[in-house]
């Protein structure tokens, strides 16, 4: 019998995903091709800082306050502009749209050049603006400086492994020394290079940490004397009158014996991968029992089945019951079949651009050097794989009867595309009115519009045209014409509880990775162990598929054949569980002060879950689908 071969082929595969998992985590760090040429730098050399927007991280109470990110010469910082005012470096789509503006400064670095106390300007901060500044000093907010591409870094000591680690960013200044009355302004920059030396003459830099400061510096009467940066007192700015404050740097060049490959490695070490081997083991051990569930119902439950349909005792036939009795109603066109259609091409979609996306990034294709290079190639592949999203749902719109392709297209155009970016222009409009750097441009818009009209909307006609040609999927048994009526189902089997139960298993795979995710994108660490991430991925997927084949089988016994949107669904819900995942972090790791913020922080989390939904949502219906296909064709229908 088929069941039985699919069985032992399940334990197989079983078997063979677990040895495949254990081999694949070895590897699991993975590795990763730098993605630039590295810079050479002769002695003298002039060595560029760049300085990037100022982000919010956790204050003294070790809570987020803000999600606000303010530019480097926002005016009322103060902060000392080149002459003929700061000119923007080269930045990525998405290094744009996920709120960098980087530009260059008024720093003087030399290569192998040491400096001290260097003056770099003096200015007048009014009281206004001083409270601006205090206020974003008791929120936490970090300096955020490039050099050679590597971000300025602040030396922290990880508890768990009592080992030296880069922690991204320093601080605007202090709130939290015991004694202190009111906050200290960080005004001057010990800057420190590591750089390794190839030979005698060219250099590379492999190590920035800076060590910031506050000093009441008194510029000397003298203006030919250079300042000294020995002022005991700290800087206060008082929000009563205006403040002089003088901005001052050193400069320290450390030689290193790190290699420039391995540069990033301090900056990547700050995740402890115990965590990640209990989050992958976790994952793993719920896809093994489903798994063996799915094969116990194979062999057993479907085996019997299937010989029973398939006696030749009339008597038996008589007795029939089950997911048999419902063969005429299996395959009828569900509810609103085009929004069901649109998901499932949107899936598809969704599937593609995450897949491809990740296996790019764990050959080393995306460098943490490359600001928002995983954000711009989300983006194009998203854009690209339309052609998959019109193909998939028109080809399931016009195997369910539908006779319209200008409507599908239409719907498949707007849907994802449409919601998300309504929700964008929403958080956009919070971050213009919050006056945060992190409000996208007009002309960053633009040109992601342009991207959509030129590209994304001719792949999906084209998808689509190709899609609703295609020979339809025609069902293995015939649809009565009167549906059967459905008989009352146990509360377990009914739609919100079944969803729930199947959305549980599924978030259970992923749910420890998400809190190094949301940890990564809301504190502004860097998250690169992308070979833990594909692989939580394929158990994500193979989870998604096993809960709801698992159901679906389940709903049928029942005599319940309602099962497309009931697939949905219940891979669906997981992304239910996401959100209130999300609604745990903010009150446990947030304290999110403005609406701004609050509509920034669950705008996010809307589309993420949207996503997710559809994404789950997608692989549930196809898995079911093909169980459903399968097992009415091995059963004979008179």
């Amino acid at each position: 019998m088929w069941f039985g071969k699919t069985s032992r082929r399940w334990s197989n595969a079983a078997l063979c995903f677990g040895l495949g998992l254990l081999t694949l985590a070895r590897h699991a760090d993975g590795f990763y091709l730098p993605g630039i040429s590295p810079h050479d730098y002769k002695m003298g050399e002039k060595v560029d800082l760049l300085v990037n927007s100022l982000t919010p991280s956790l204050n003294a109470e070790n809570k987020l306050e803000s999600v606000l990110s303010y530019g480097y010469y926002d005016d009322r910082f103060h902060f000392c502009k080149p002459e003929g005012g700061p000119k923007a470096a080269h930045e990525s789509l998405g290094s744009i749209l996920f709120g960098d503006r980087i530009y260059g400064s008024l720093f003087n670095l030399h290569m192998l050049k040491d400096a001290s106390c260097e003056l770099l300007c003096q200015q007048t901060i009014p009281g206004k603006d001083a409270a601006f500044i205090n206020d974003k000093i008791m929120k936490g907010y970090n300096y955020n400086w490039l050099i050679d591409g590597l971000p300025a870094a602040t030396v922290k000591m990880d508890d768990r492994t009592q080992q030296e680690f880069y922690s991204i960013g320093f601080e605007l200044g202090s709130a939290s020394v015991p004694g202190q009355l009111m906050p200290h302004f960080n005004n001057h920059y010990d800057i420190t290079v590591h750089y390794h030396t190839l030979d005698t003459i060219h250099h590379r830099v492999v190590g920035v940490t800076i060590t910031p400061m506050s000093r009441a510096t008194v510029m000397p009467q003298d203006f030919s004397l250079k300042p000294t940066c020995d002022a005991a007192e700290p800087m206060n700015l008082h929000e009563d009158k205006d403040n002089s404050v003088v901005f001052t740097y050193s400069v320290k060049w450390t030689r290193s014996d790190k290699s420039w490959a391995t540069r990033w490695d301090t900056y990547l070490s700050a995740m402890d991968p115990k965590i990640h081997w209990f989050s992958l083991i976790n994952s793993a051990v719920i896809v093994i029992f489903l798994s063996a569930m799915l094969a116990l119902i194979l062999v057993r439950a479907l085996h019997k089945d299937i010989a029973r349909y398939n006696a030749d005792d009339s008597e038996n036939l008589q007795e029939d019951f089950g997911w048999k009795l419902v063969h005429g109603d299996v395959f009828r066109a569900p509810r609103s079949f085009e929004f069901l259609s649109v998901i499932i091409g949107s899936g598809h979609q969704l599937f593609w651009m995450m897949l491809v996306t990740l296996v790019i990034a764990i050959l080393g294709f995306i460098s943490p050097s490359s600001r928002g290079s995983l954000a711009t190639a989300m983006l194009i592949l998203f854009i690209l794989f339309g052609f998959s999203a019109g193909f998939n749902s028109a080809h399931m719109y016009h195997s369910y009867g539908g006779n319209s392709l200008k409507r599908i297209v239409i719907m498949t155009l707007l849907f994802v595309p449409g919601t998300c970016w309504l929700i964008l222009m929403i958080i956009n409009i919070c971050l213009m009115s919050a006056h945060s750097s992190a409000a996208a441009p007009v002309g960053t818009l633009l040109g992601v519009m342009l991207l959509w009209f030129a590209i994304s909307i001719p792949l999906t006609i084209a998808g689509a045209y190709f899609g609703y040609r295609r020979k339809t999927i025609d069902p293995p048994v015939r649809v009565n014409q009167i549906p059967r009526q459905i008989p009352e189902q146990p509360w377990y089997l009914r739609p919100v509880p079944s969803a729930l139960m199947g959305g549980v298993l599924t978030f259970g795979a992923i749910f420890i990775e998400l809190y190094f995710i949301m940890n990564s994108i809301w504190f502004h660490k860097v998250y690169y162990v992308f070979g833990f991430l594909f692989l939580v991925f394929v158990i994500l997927v193979i989870t998604t598929a096993e809960v709801t084949v698992l159901l679906t089988y389940f709903h049928l016994c029942a005599e319940d054949y309602n099962w497309q949107w009931r697939s949905i669904y219940t891979a669906g819900a997981s992304a239910f569980y996401v959100f209130l995942y999300g609604v745990l972090f903010y009150f446990t790791r947030l304290r999110l002060a403005s609406f701004a913020s609050l509509v920034i922080y669950f705008g996010w989390m809307s589309i993420a879950c949207l996503l997710f939904f559809i994404l789950t949502g997608a692989i549930g219906f196809v898995a079911s689908h093909l169980f459903v296909r399968r097992i009415y064709s091995a059963i004979k229908i008179d």
